[in-house]
């Protein structure tokens, strides 16, 4: 496959474009800013034409597209305006999906969030451990548009029978860099408890993006996306019983164990996280 990964200079997409080169892919890495060279274009993917034009060919580097990648947007809340987030990644996902089902590319991996799980947990989540299986609770601007964009490709997938909508609700995207703070996180439960303690490693999320791309599953699938483990060494009883008491327990975990269910992603997709903080600390 010839890939074309959006967002490619981001925090995930630096690493998705270097796991799918090294797995053998041909890729072409797009965003508004990054470094030039032979595999990046530059595109601004709030503006349609230069979409279509992009995935259709780019001088001599590329002459059509097979998949997509997408995970091009303001990555958080918080960052730009609530309207200014909401204008810039409704209209950039639309472009892309729209953009590649018109020009007949059908194997598409988007980045969805975590957040479309209700958070920050500053209203507890309706049972632990989460999953996909209850409806979305955006509580920002950010997580409304994943939502929408989900939303999206269901209807996607209803007009173009033989597409392959994948998206994935990536936990918080972590470099091997950033681990070194997790230690100061035990002392006080509260600190990330808005996603139950979870993380995704840059690398097992970028994993998790070409188990989508090779199993092409038809239709619209969302899948969390976590690593096996929590961000603590305090077991999870111990936690739960502190911040989250009333919440209902609806299935068996370990101490450590991821309170993000990645149960079906290890199924459909065949994802299982190779790395973990504990062997950066």
């Amino acid at each position: 496959m010839r890939i074309a990964v959006t967002g490619s200079s981001g925090k995930l997409g630096t690493v998705v474009v270097r796991e799918l080169e090294a797995a053998g892919y041909e890729v072409i890495g797009m965003d508004r800013v990054g470094q030039r060279g032979f595999g990046f274009v530059q595109v601004d993917f709030t503006d349609y034409g230069q979409v279509v034009d992009a995935f259709t060919a780019v001088g001599d580097r590329h002459d059509g597209i097979d998949a997509v990648v997408h995970l091009a947007a303001i990555p958080a809340p918080g960052i730009q305006s609530d309207v200014s987030t909401f204008h810039n990644n409704i209209a950039a996902t639309f472009n892309v999906f729209w953009a590649a089902t018109r020009l007949g590319i059908r194997n598409i991996v988007a980045a969805s969030s975590e957040t479309v799980q209700g958070l920050p947990f500053d209203t507890p989540p309706p049972y632990i451990p989460v999953d996909e299986a209850y409806p979305p609770r955006p509580e920002s601007t950010y997580s409304l548009v994943k939502v929408l964009e989900e939303r999206m490709a269901v209807e996607l997938v209803r007009w173009f029978p033989d597409l392959s909508l994948t998206a994935l609700r990536f936990s918080n995207v972590m470099w091997p860099e950033d681990y070194a703070e997790f230690p100061s996180f035990n002392d006080d439960a509260t600190l990330r408890k808005w996603n139950l303690w979870s993380y995704i490693d840059a690398r097992d999320g970028a994993q998790a993006v070409q188990k989508a791309l090779e199993k092409r599953i038809l239709g619209f699938n969302h899948f969390l996306i976590a690593n096996a483990d929590t961000v603590m060494t305090r077991p999870n009883a111990e936690l739960i019983a502190e911040v989250f008491p009333d919440t209902p327990i609806t299935g068996g975990f370990g101490d450590n164990e991821t309170l993000f269910s990645i149960d079906k992603a290890r199924e459909l997709l065949g994802f299982e996280p190779q790395h973990s903080w504990r062997d950066h600390v």
